[in-house]
Order: structure tokens, then sequence, then C-alpha cells
């Protein structure tokens, strides 16, 4: 097979990979880019972050229907739903292919090559990617690494069996009787949250005090009152030794070590860098612990490597990749730009969903300054109450000195769709003054926002 040769070449059609991709070749560059699987999108569209959402939605759906059984509040009422989980997988996977589809028409139009096969260096510029037909070799000048994460394995729990990933989870034909979900981190809360809905039996086990450790406790308690009303089973302070009989999950925690029922275990305690099998022994690349070391133009030590994404390090998220992704094929078509995002929103869609932009109240106080901090209750939302959604609140963060807004955080239904506006006001340097003033359609839950930034000024109008 003949060698080909391009300017930029990207290793991974994740967010990050693709978009990079993308943007580069509409900037005039020759791009190729390369990934194992015929179909783009990587992890959060094949397996991750849209079917996910998918199964979410599918669940809320039945578990409202559930509800309208012996009829509800609104004066609503229907037949006890079932569920046909294959038809719901069908549909998730309709979804999938028609976005997997645009993405690899966006890269033909934008005129990007694609090779399809196992990447690996050769050298700082030279890769070998086994196609079907054979071994494609590429010369490029710039490399960008966007090999993107896969899940993390216990050694007491291997993956197989009864023991899934979130990739199995989320092919499931059948509803498990019982299901244990190893970690309490907002993939298995998710995941966790959606089976309990259609009708599983289900446990989480977190080795934290409590559940979302990376979350405030003020955030995290609306959500640990919805599991306990869905009946699901919390136990913190906990780990999995593993499996000691058929359907039986062994665990030790305060009280010693017992046993609970699970038909299926979940493991979801994270997620690791890709870092391994594309010849990263061959490069002269530096580590930050697990991830590789980038500067502020995401390149590595060496020069004209450029990484992007989960192989980066924290937050792993595909918008914070695809922002990257962004600003490295503008660098590679010329153009003067470094990465310095200041307010990246990390959404976790549990129930109630939970949004952070910023700084936390804890990192807010570490910082030494003193700060002024506004809290609007959902109660006290117009829109929330109409959607039977009065749970939850907006929190905002700010300078006492400046009322420079510090940081964004929210709990409650449907406050994912906040996040942009969260994140604008940080990216802006709004102060608190900014938000008051800015009007706010009524009635939504955005009002929300500019009553807390009222509230911090000690204005609030409907606290």
């Amino acid at each position: 097979m003949k060698d080909i040769s391009c300017k930029l070449l990207v290793i991974g059609a994740g967010p990050g990979g693709y978009v990079c991709a993308i943007r580069a070749a509409q900037l005039g560059v020759d791009t190729i880019i390369v990934d194992a699987v015929p179909r783009p999108g990587g992890t959060c569209l094949n397996i991750g972050c849209i079917p996910s959402k998918a199964l979410i939605h599918a669940a809320d759906e039945f578990a409202a229907a559930a509800e309208r059984a012996t009829g509800d509040s609104l004066g609503i009422s229907a037949g006890k739903p079932q569920i046909n989980l294959a038809q719901t997988m069908e549909w998730k996977a309709a979804i999938i292919t028609r976005l997997t589809g645009g993405v690899s028409g966006l890269l033909k139009k934008a005129g990007v090559k694609r090779v399809t096969g196992p990447a690996r260096f050769r050298d700082g510029r030279t890769i070998e990617v086994e196609t079907d037909t054979g071994v494609q070799v590429i010369h490029t000048a710039n490399v960008v690494i966007a090999t993107g994460s896969s899940p993390a394995e216990l050694a007491t729990l291997p993956f197989g069996g009864p023991v899934i990933t979130s990739t199995e989870a989320l092919a499931l034909t059948e509803v498990p009787a019982s299901l244990a979900v190893i970690g309490g981190g907002y993939i298995g809360l998710e995941l966790g949250t959606a089976f309990a809905k259609l009708g599983a039996k289900v446990t989480v086990i977190e080795a934290a005090k409590r559940i979302l450790p990376q979350y405030d406790a003020d955030l995290t308690r609306p959500v640990t009152r919805r599991l306990k009303d869905l009946g699901v089973k919390v136990v913190c302070d906990t780990k999995a030794i593993g499996l000691t009989g058929k359907g039986m999950l062994q665990i030790d925690g305060p009280e010693g070590e017992s046993r609970i029922k699970a038909g299926k275990v979940l493991v979801t305690v994270g997620r690791r860098p890709v870092t391994d099998g594309w010849g990263r022994e061959e490069l002269a690349l530096e580590m930050d612990g697990p991830y590789l070391r980038i500067d502020q133009h995401c390149q590595t030590a060496m020069r004209g490597v450029y990484a992007i994404g989960d192989v980066t390090g924290e937050p792993m998220l595909a918008h914070r990749a695809m922002a990257q992704g962004d600003v490295v094929a503008r660098i590679v078509a010329g153009q003067k730009m470094q990465w310095d995002k200041q307010a990246i929103p990390a959404v976790c869609f549990t129930d109630p969903e939970i949004v952070t932009v910023g700084l936390s109240p804890d990192q807010a106080r570490e910082s030494g300054r003193e700060i002024k901090t506004g809290v609007f209750l959902l109660s006290a939302n117009g829109r929330a109450m109409t959607m039977q959604a009065n749970q939850g609140f907006v929190r905002v963060l700010a300078r006492a000195d400046n009322h420079l807004v510090l940081g964004i955080q929210a709990v409650g239904k449907g406050v994912s769709e906040l996040s942009a506006a969260f994140s604008l006001a940080l990216e802006m340097q709004a102060r608190l003054e900014d938000v008051a003033a800015t009007v706010h359609a009524h009635p939504t839950l955005g009002e929300a926002l500019q009553e807390a930034a009222m509230a911090a000024l000690g204005q609030a109008l409907h606290a």
C-alpha cells in the first residue's frame, strides 16, 4: 500500500478528534483522521453520553406512566405500563446511527480523509495503520492524540459474565431483576437511577462516605432523597470484594462483610486514559500521572505532537475535548491560540440533575477572598412548580469586593439546560450586577439565576 502524507493527522474520531479534524480542514489544513472503528463519535456518541441519555429519557417516561397507573396530582390516570427494553434499545441505536452518520457527512464535506484501523507510531512523524487491506503508512507534520479513555476495572471484579461496564449496561435487552452498582459517581448513579425506574432492584456501593463526593453535600442531598423514594439502596464507606456465588456479591463495610443479591454487577469506578497500544514508547512524551502532559497550546513534550480530551486529564468531558480540538486545529492552521478555558460546565444527569461551573463553595473559600453567596430555591420558581419540579436550587458565588462571579451551581429537574447561561456568565467575567440586570424570560427556570444574583446583592425579590 502506497504511503500517504498530510499536514495534520488526528488519532481518534471521538468528539475532540472529529471536531479538530473538521475545523482544521475548514481552515485549509490537509487533514487525515484515523480511528480503530468505522463509526466516528467515539465513546460519547456510540456507547456513552448519547445512549445513556436516551435510556434515562425512556426510564423517565416509564416512571411517569407508572405513577399515573393509579392517578396523580394532575388528574391524569392510565393503565399499568410495560416496557420492551429491546425495542427501546433499537430506538437508541437509531439515534446513534443518525448522529454518527451526520459526523461522517461533516468530515466528508470538510474534506477530511478517513483511515480505519488501529494506529501506531513509528516515530513522531510517521504512523502506521492496520487497515482491512493492509498496513497504511502515513507521514505527517503534526499529530493530535485523541485516544480517549476506557472503563476502569476492579481487580476483585474483572469484567465478564454478570460483571459489566456501562457499555454492556446500555446494550441490555431485558431489565435485570437486581443490579449492584459499584461506584456512586455520576455514571453509576445515572444508569442505576434509570434501571431503578424501569423496575430493577438497585443497590449502590460507594467507597467514599457519601455518593457524588466530587460535589458539595448541599447539591447531592436532593439526589439522595430521590434515590430513597425510588427504592434504591445506597451503601457508603463500603467496598466490593467479589462474587461469592450465583447472583451474590460480597461487600465489606463499617458493619463487616455481607452479601447482596445482584443478577448484574455494574462497575463504574472511573475511567482510565488510553495511553497504551498506539506506540507511546516510541515518543519522548512526558506524563502527568496517568495522563499525557500538555502545555497551554495542548502540545506534548514533542514539538508538533498535540494531545486533547480524556487522555490529557480531568475534567474528562466531551465538550472539553471539543473545545481543545478546536484550539489545536487553529494553532496548526497558523492562528495564535492557547487553551485557557476557565468555565467548563459539569453536568450530572441524575434525578434531579446537577450542574456546576467555576469554583465550588470550598474552592472559593480556599482562595482566601471574602465571598458573597446567593441562593434561590426552585420551590419559589413558577416554572418549576408548573413542571412539578420544585425540588432544588440555584446558587451563585462571587467575590465580595468587586462582585465578580466565581462559580454557579444548581440542582433540580432540567437544570442541565441552564449550563450554557452559567458558563457564559463566567466566560464573560460577569459581575452580580450584570446577571441581576439581565432581563430573564418569565416563567422560566432561568429566572432562578437572576434571583440568586439579586439575593447575593441583598436585593432578593421573590425569596
